[in-house]
């Protein structure tokens, strides 16, 4: 800004500084969601929820998605990952992580571990055909029950991606 003073650029800088901030609180005001309204609505008490979204109006808000923190931690704490699965199947699980990587090694040779979704389609013709050995080792040292379980997460886990879409 040629021509003004330090202090007449202090005092211009300084105003328009202000008025940017003031239009970012303004414009920060208005994007607030109808979920962060209804969450600041629960903060202050002004309503109760059950997290069952019955009574309690959030389902008019927008048709916004509500995010419910009882609910969701209930969900977490019903989803038992380490105690409900880890814990009960750990010489299991580490079976099934081997088999993983040794038939990364075998269908991908010298390739960081991954599942090669196009190499693995067949999964129940797959695991029966395991099935059928069950209680014996196969040629890789791994044993039949191994890859029936590896088969049953791998379809399994395409079941749930099919049902998110």
């Amino acid at each position: 800004m040629e021509g003004l003073s330090e202090q007449e650029w202090l005092r211009y800088h300084q105003s328009n500084t202000g008025n940017q901030i003031k239009q970012w609180i303004v414009e920060a005001e208005e994007e607030v969601s109808a979920t962060d309204r209804f969450k600041q609505m629960m903060v202050n008490d002004e309503i109760e929820c059950d997290g069952e979204c019955n009574d309690c109006g959030c389902a008019e808000l927008e048709n916004e998605f509500i995010s419910h923190p009882k609910a969701e931690a209930q969900a977490r704490k019903e989803t038992p990952v380490y105690s409900g699965v880890l814990n009960y199947f750990p010489d299991a699980i580490k079976a099934i992580a081997q088999c993983s990587f040794i038939g990364n090694e075998q269908h991908n040779p010298n390739t960081p571990l991954h599942w090669d979704r196009s190499k693995s389609g067949d999964e129940k013709d797959a695991l029966m055909r395991h099935l059928l050995d069950a209680g014996t080792v196969d040629t890789d040292d791994i044993r039949h029950s191994t890859k029936v379980a590896w088969r049953a997460l791998a379809n399994l886990q395409k079941e749930i991606e099919n049902d998110r879409k």
